[in-house]
């Protein structure tokens, strides 16, 4: 068990992998030009860096690709991890990219004609609402398209991947530890959360190499645990993934359980309140009665309600409206169905 970790820190131990790095590159760059460089040789560099006046930046990851022609071209790729929109990740990139150069400079690791070697920078986002930020240094600085004194501004541009921007079912088919990134990330229901965990489970025995990213996915589950059970950084999570699947499981049969009492408790004090107004009404006994029935169905709907969304969805109209007709053994009879059901329809049929 460990403490749970900052999710930056996370972001900084998976892509210190160089077989995570390359995955990333292959499955969600995939440009023609990466076959001329040699994934399997490349190399960390420092990415703290210190301006001129001593100041200390430190930037994410930074690797150092050589070319497979054996030259001494080296591409320099810059990731930078974001969890929120930043409308300066352009002007913030720049300043990364040219420390990072000064700093080779200082080093005296520049190719043999004493140039500067090209620097990708690539964003990885794993932020709710979808990037819409300017991507180019140019959308940032004020002057009309025609203005004369663009030669003398800087450019920088930097690559986004926007892992919430990807669809469920293109991810499924990608056979990467960044795809099963990528879904855990956005993942929102514990039942699929299970299918996941499952599937990383899979992909590590199918792919020897990558031990050390799996500590890594478990606490990445782990957190939606406790998330969903309001701890937040500082709790236990286990760095098995194994561990993770029983907590998970566990941890979803106690939740639905949950999701019924809390029904059935909104349901019947719904009922003794409509079952009071009743009683004052048409009489103290029967409203009593009432209640009680009305109590019961109610929150068997409740129940219901949650499960059905739980595992489909937002509920359209019809639906509601015939869960809210039915009588109560009709309702205990469609939740025995939901395990086993692969539609909605089927449920209430």
């Amino acid at each position: 068990m460990m403490v749970m970790a900052d999710h930056d820190a996370l972001y900084h131990r998976l892509f210190s992998h160089a077989g995570m790095v390359a995955q990333l590159l292959r499955e969600f760059v995939a440009e023609p030009w990466l076959e001329e460089l040699d994934l399997a040789a490349m190399e960390r560099v420092n990415a703290k860096f210190h301006g001129p006046a001593g100041e200390r930046r430190d930037g994410d990851v930074i690797w150092r690709i050589p070319s497979r022609d054996g030259s001494d071209v080296y591409l320099y790729l810059l990731l930078e991890f974001q969890s929120t929109p930043e409308r300066w990740m352009a002007l913030r990139v720049m300043v990364y990219v040219g420390l990072l150069w000064q700093q080779l400079v200082r080093e005296k690791r520049l190719a043999p004609d004493g140039r500067l070697p090209p620097v990708l920078p690539l964003v990885l986002y794993n932020g709710d609402p979808r990037w819409a930020m300017p991507l180019t240094l140019r959308e940032l600085i004020a002057l009309p398209g025609e203005s004369p004194f663009w030669r003398w501004q800087p450019e920088m541009a930097y690559h986004m991947l926007d892992e919430g921007a990807y669809a469920a079912d293109d991810l499924a088919r990608r056979d990467s530890p960044a795809a099963l990134l990528f879904q855990l990330e956005h993942c929102r229901d514990a039942d699929e959360l299970i299918g996941l965990v499952d599937a990383l489970i899979g992909w590590f025995k199918g792919h020897p190499g990558f031990e050390a990213l799996k500590p890594v996915f478990a606490t990445l589950a782990g957190r939606l645990v406790t998330m969903e059970e309001g701890a937040g950084i500082g709790a236990q999570v286990s760095e098995n993934l194994l561990e993770v699947r029983t907590m998970l499981a566990t941890r979803m049969n106690e939740w639905k359980q949950e999701w019924k009492r809390q029904g059935i408790q909104e349901g019947r004090q719904e009922g003794r309140q409509e079952g009071r107004q009743e009683g004052r009404q048409e009489g103290r006994q029967e409203g009593r009665q009432e209640g009680r029935q009305e109590g019961r169905q109610e929150g068997e709907s409740v129940v219901l309600v949650r499960l059905l969304e739980r595992r489909f969805g937002s509920l359209p109209g019809w639906a509601r409206d015939k869960i809210t007709q039915a009588d109560t053994e009709t309702l205990e009879e469609w939740s025995l169905r939901i395990l086993e059901a692969k539609s909605l329809e089927d449920v209430l049929r």
